[in-house]
């Protein structure tokens, strides 16, 4: 798939993981896409060979935001979705590449509202159960 259409495909999903009560809290966050994760990203995040990442949130979570958090220059947090990683895990596990999109763009927020990666996981297993 070519990086456009991918994009379009993120845009698309974007409302379908996101309740509409909490897209209005979403300040401030670039939405990237790149390949795949950086040797750097890779070193940071402790992955091993063979490990990948579909996202990464990068930023200052709200709850860690204090009252100042906004005055001047800011620069945005980011949620980048590796396209490559996401691709393949939607063959891997004979899914839609459209919901493993939407899935990353709802862990990756979830961070973003300050949710831990056990707690993230955690809701996502009741996700799942409740579908």
């Amino acid at each position: 798939m070519i990086r456009e259409e991918f994009e379009q495909l993120l845009e698309e999903e974007f409302p379908n993981a996101i309740p509409e009560k909490f897209r209005p809290h979403i300040k401030n966050v670039a939405f990237l896409v790149e390949d795949e994760p950086s040797a750097e990203v890779r070193a940071a995040e402790g992955l091993q060979e063979g490990e990948t990442l579909l996202g990464l949130y990068q930023g200052i979570p709200y709850p860690m935001r204090g009252d100042l958090y906004g005055m001047g220059t800011t620069m945005p947090d980011t949620i980048t979705l590796y396209q490559r990683p996401i691709e393949a895990a939607a063959v891997e596990d004979g899914m839609d590449i459209r919901r493993v999109i939407r899935e990353t763009i709802w862990h990756e927020v979830a961070h973003l509202f300050g949710m831990d990666e056990h707690t993230v996981r955690h809701r996502e297993q009741r996700r799942d159960i409740k579908e």
